[in-house]
């Protein structure tokens, strides 16, 4: 008999996580995993293997994973299946620490929620906020952001606001933290609603995540498939040789 979430998840990675089973195995829903299938997702990574079936029973999650494990897929499946049974506009925010992981994010969530007709928004700094509050204008499902210039919206653009949110993202906690967006991060903390589903994502627990992480989530499931200096199984790696003047 398999072990639950609870008892899986202080264990070391290879006693945690079975042999990998498909997405459907995992609780997902067939048209999410016929989306997964599209994008060549023919089986479950293991952060995926840990965190879906956690976070399809509602818990609030502390995932440690490396980039490249596979973890938006951990975060993003859950909350479009949420999406599916219970539609609504600006229903999740993915908080990340820079603009170029914002927008992976986003192509991943327009990729798997496009055959339910899922909208995304990057809300990040270097880009006009006419444009942006826009794009808030039309509510989308699935906001990605950088927390600062999330808060620049929330307190100047007129008729935003994240009360009705149902799912907070914090991917990269560690990455976050560690470029000072913690008072952009409380202030987005106190502006959303109590009752909702946290997953927290990083690829070390500081101190300052485990702060966070008592401030942020409510009885959480650690799922943890990281150690912190390895590099990923997947990740491949190359020296490229460019002129100086195109660093």
């Amino acid at each position: 008999q398999a072990a639950g979430p609870e008892e899986t998840a202080g264990l070391e990675p290879e006693a945690a996580v079975e042999e990998p089973r498909s997405f459907k195995d995992l609780g997902v829903t067939d048209v999410l995993c016929e989306a997964c299938d599209q994008l060549g997702w023919k089986v479950p990574t293991k952060i995926q293997v840990e965190a879906i079936p956690v976070a399809l029973q509602g818990r609030d999650i502390i995932g440690l994973a490396e980039t490249g494990s596979g973890k938006t897929g951990a975060f993003a499946l859950p909350i479009l299946q949420a999406l599916l049974e219970t539609p609504q506009r600006l229903f999740a925010l993915v908080l990340t620490p820079t603009r170029e992981l914002a927008f992976q994010i986003s192509e991943q969530f327009e990729a798997l929620g496009s055959s339910i007709g899922v909208h995304s928004t990057v809300i990040v700094g270097g880009i006009d906020t006419m444009s942006q509050s826009l794009a808030l204008a039309k509510k989308p499902h699935v906001i990605i952001a950088t927390p600062g210039r999330l808060v620049d919206h929330l307190e100047n653009t007129k008729g935003f606001n994240l009360r009705a949110l149902k799912f907070l993202v914090m991917d990269e906690a560690d990455r976050i933290l560690n470029m000072d967006f913690e008072t952009e991060v409380d202030k987005i903390l106190k502006v959303i609603p109590r009752d909702r589903k946290t997953f927290l994502f990083s690829a070390t627990m500081t101190k300052k995540v485990q702060k966070l992480q008592r401030a942020a989530l409510k009885n959480p499931v650690k799922c943890a498939v990281s150690s912190k200096y390895q590099t990923v199984e997947k990740l491949q790696q190359y020296y490229i040789f460019i002129p100086c003047k195109f660093k």
